[in-house]
């Protein structure tokens, strides 16, 4: 590059990438940023480009990822420029030593992965505290920015296309080179194919609960943790929340566009057709003990609807496959509502086809045959707004099941309820109900400092149930949404009859103002907010993951759709480390018999050297039993 400084270095970005760039658009001019792996091309220009703290921090994932298209230039600036620039691309202060600069580079080096690149974005700020912190007393500030041709940028980015592994082992020093495939747009990470990996070097790679492997291609939702982003199909969360109603939104998912008008009433027709189940489920229905969790009721039914509805399971047919993820969205909140009417014993009441999809299944749930309901427009819509906001989140444990079962071609149904059974999972689905049943615990506002004290102490078992995500490590922005609906419904019902929620938003003020939860952004999440909601609308809390079912059945039947539609789709089966028994001999129940000192069946011949060989282990064993019986 022109009017540049290169500053040679290890590779202290962790990327594989021989070079990366990125177009930074402003004003109709184009910018550039380029790091090479080992090499930092350091130039100035003009005019300045402002950045903010979080853009960095973006910058150096998507700097890993090696894919930096679209990812900046929508970003928002703030006042103070973060990247200085000037008119004179060697001056004095540019002046710097190669031995200073590897003085810098080995001490930035020794910082841990994380603390790499912060380290060197305040030394281009020119920050005090980490020139403290390097002990490096810089003469100059660089700047990376320069004027480009937008046709240069792009020409100019080389995203990482394969990586090499090697290792040693007792024959010698190997390697082997493994594919890397880019994510469109460059949202997510790149992803290493390992699939020619156990052919080429003999191993395998491990990886429990899945957290670091891509298994699947998928164009439906995107989550992006650390920027707070949520997209289903490509629309932010927040776009469609409000503007759109779940149907409209289930269809975007299932069928990958908004709807048109005339798409949008079709759809709804078809959900209304089929909203109905078979009059023999009702029997089924009155199988269950008055007390069974309506989880297990509607897992159960849903898993027998392929009994009753074989023309739509051959998951080859796509028509097959349309029908059965229109009849599952339909059916759920029916499935739902007599789950509900069938545990407190109420008559069933049927669909309403002149109200909306939330507005119906409130009126499924709390209706009945002797007096008119009219159902509240602001819980309608907050309902709305939770089926919305839960309706999809990538591959999440119920829908990674749900793909793993779609994968050996069972029928759409068996998936589904495979999903169902996942989500059931206190650790997956039963978040918000986990926030009810706290409350319960705290008991009282007087309370809550002495639990807020208990979640901060490392060695006490409680926690905070609905702060902070897994996944989203600012902020949910579902949470956002969430909390205006909650503080909506909140200010439509009598507080005075529900202490629970006055604990909560109680608890509320307190976490958003305790530095300990600011500082570490364990802000209530989607959980904490739709837990209260629901229990305001007068759904019971061991409804509170069938409602999460319901809404996320959208996401299922289009994820579970999407699966036949890949050329790569095989059926799963994941690898394991062994840890057990080597191979051993058999030993008779005789043997085993008469070395443990137990009566020997008449009949069964014993092999004296098997006793001798597992005596030990035996004797050890039941002097344990015996010791543990005393």
């Amino acid at each position: 590059m022109s009017s540049g400084t290169t500053v040679q270095g290890e590779d202290w970005f962790g990327g594989d990438s021989a070079c990366v760039s990125v177009q930074v658009g402003q004003d109709d001019q184009t910018f550039e940023v380029r790091f090479q792996a080992g090499v930092a091309t350091l130039s100035s220009g003009t005019p300045a480009v402002l950045r903010t703290w979080r853009d960095f921090s973006i910058l150096h994932d998507t700097l890993r990822s090696g894919s930096l298209s679209d990812i900046l230039p929508d970003l928002p600036a703030r006042p103070t420029a973060l990247l200085t620039s000037s008119d004179v691309a060697s001056t004095a202060r540019q002046q710097r030593t190669a031995a200073e600069l590897q003085e810098y580079l080995a001490k930035l080096a020794s910082l841990d992965q994380s603390s790499r690149a912060p380290a060197f974005l305040q030394f281009l700020q020119n920050d005090a505290s980490e020139e403290t912190a390097l002990g490096v007393a810089r003469q100059w500030t660089p700047t990376i920015v320069r004027r480009i041709s937008r046709e240069a940028a792009v020409s100019a980015a080389a995203p990482c296309t394969s990586v090499t592994l090697s290792w040693t082992d007792e024959r010698g020093e190997h390697s082997a080179q493994l594919p890397v495939l880019q994510p469109n747009g460059g949202l997510g990470a790149p992803v290493i194919d390992v699939r020619s990996l156990y052919a080429k070097t003999g191993m395998f790679t491990h990886d429990p609960g899945f957290t670091s492997t891509s298994s699947c291609d998928s164009a439906i939702t995107y989550v992006d943790g650390a920027a707070g982003v949520l997209l289903h199909r490509g629309y932010p969360i927040e776009q469609l929340t409000g503007a759109c109603s779940f149907p409209e939104v289930a269809f975007l998912l299932v069928e990958g566009e908004l709807p048109t008008p005339s798409q949008l009433s079709s759809f709804e027709n078809e959900l209304r057709a089929h909203s109905l189940i078979h009059q023999k489920l009702l029997a089924f229905y009155g199988g269950f003990k008055s007390d069974a969790h309506p989880m297990a009721i509607v897992v159960s039914v849903v898993a027998a609807l392929s009994a009753f509805y074989p023309d739509s399971c051959d998951v080859h047919d796509a028509e097959h496959r349309r029908l059965s993820a229109v009849r599952m969205i339909a059916k759920m909140p029916t499935i739902a509502a007599i789950a509900y009417k069938t545990a407190i014993g109420e008559p069933v009441v049927y669909p309403n086809h002149s109200l909306s999809f939330a507005s119906n299944f409130l009126h499924m749930m709390f209706a009945k045959p002797t007096a008119p309901y009219a159902v509240n427009p602001v819980h309608a819509a907050a309902l709305e707004t939770i089926l919305i906001l839960h309706a999809d989140h990538e591959q999440n444990a119920s829908t990674s099941t749900v793909r793993i079962a779609s994968s050996s071609q069972a029928n759409p149904f068996a998936c589904i309820a495979a999903g169902i059974a996942s989500l059931w999972g206190p650790a997956h689905g039963g978040a918000n109900e986990a926030v009810l049943r706290m409350l319960s615990e705290i008991g009282s506002p007087e309370r809550i400092p002495e639990f807020i004290a208990r979640a901060k102490d490392k060695n006490d078992p409680f926690r905070l149930m609905g702060f902070g995500h897994r996944v989203y490590k600012n902020y949910d922005p579902r949470a956002k949404l969430m909390q205006k609906v909650c503080a909506d419904v909140l200010a439509s019902v009598d507080m005075s009859g529900h202490p629970d929620l006055l604990l909560a938003r109680e608890l509320e003020r307190i976490a958003l103002s305790d530095e300990y939860f600011v500082k570490r952004k364990l802000y209530p999440n989607v959980d904490f907010y739709s837990g209260i909601v629901l229990r305001a609308l007068g759904i019971p809390v061991d409804m509170f993951t069938v409602l999460f079912a319901v809404s996320r059945t959208a996401g299922w039947v289009a994820q579970w759709n999407e699966s036949f539609s890949d050329p790569a789709q095989r059926i799963s089966r994941p690898r394991q480390l062994y840890l057990g028994e080597r191979r051993r001999q058999f030993v008779s129940l005789a043997d085993r018999a008469l070395a443990a000192g137990e009566s020997v069946a008449s009949g069964r011949a014993s092999n004296g050297a098997a006793v001798a060989a597992i005596m030990p282990a035996v004797a050890g064993a039941a002097v344990s039993v015996a010791s543990k019986a005393r």
